[in-house]
């Protein structure tokens, strides 16, 4: 599965099968998610089976159904820490759905008392994403179109495709609070509007952007 076929096939998954994730299968995601941790000066990591992770209320009201895996996005929090996350959350994500796994991030809906007590000392939690087999692939959910997320005269074919990449991003609720400007030659990326998560957002669309076009962005 190629990085295009993995956002295309990518949706937010909350109901797992039991099954468990091979030794092998495990020791990719450990080695990817270190080197993520390494490259994005966070630190990023898989808990396996650890049913406790998502076993509360807010996840049972969130309709997770046995999530026994989970990834943690953690660090030292600076200016831009949950953009980092965001970007190397979301390439960690699309790793494992070229896998074969299935994911969901989630800000609220897991036992946070469970999470906290894994992070080191001086450790910020940014958020936790649900991994497994899913029940099902997950269904796609109506965004908003190209002219409601970018401003471009003129702009390349490479461009378009990396915002039609980038509009199947996930995003806190689905708000897709972000806008793309091509400027100059340069690809520009800012946030519109009050919402949640927002910075989060921003790091996972601009990683959706430039793993399709292999072109940088620049948030403003």
């Amino acid at each position: 599965m190629t990085i295009r076929e993995a956002i295309a096939a990518r949706h937010s998954v909350r109901s797992f099968r039991t099954d468990p994730i091979a030794d092998d299968i495990r020791r990719q995601l450990d080695a990817y998610a270190l080197d993520c941790s390494k490259e994005g000066n966070i630190r990023m990591f898989i808990r396996y089976d650890d049913p406790d992770g998502f076993d509360s209320r807010l996840a049972h009201y969130g309709n997770f159904q046995n999530v026994n895996h989970y990834i943690v996005l953690a660090g030292r929090k600076d200016k831009d820490f949950n953009l980092r996350c965001g970007y190397y959350g979301e390439k960690l994500v699309l790793f494992a759905q070229q896998l074969g796994l299935n994911t969901c991030w989630t800000a609220l809906t897991f036992n946070k008392r469970r999470v906290q007590q894994i992070l080191n000392q001086g450790e910020s939690l940014c958020m936790v994403i649900a991994l497994g087999y899913g029940t099902t692939q997950g269904t796609p959910h109506k965004g908003k179109d190209l002219k409601d997320v970018m401003i471009a005269d003129h702009a390349p074919d490479w461009f378009v495709e990396g915002v039609r990449a980038a509009l199947l991003a996930p995003t806190a609720v689905n708000q897709q609070k972000f806008q793309f400007r091509f400027v100059n030659g340069e690809v520009h990326l800012r946030s519109r509007g009050i919402g949640a998560y927002l910075e989060t957002d921003l790091g996972i669309v601009k990683y959706h952007f430039e793993a399709v076009t292999g072109k940088s962005v620049i948030v403003d």
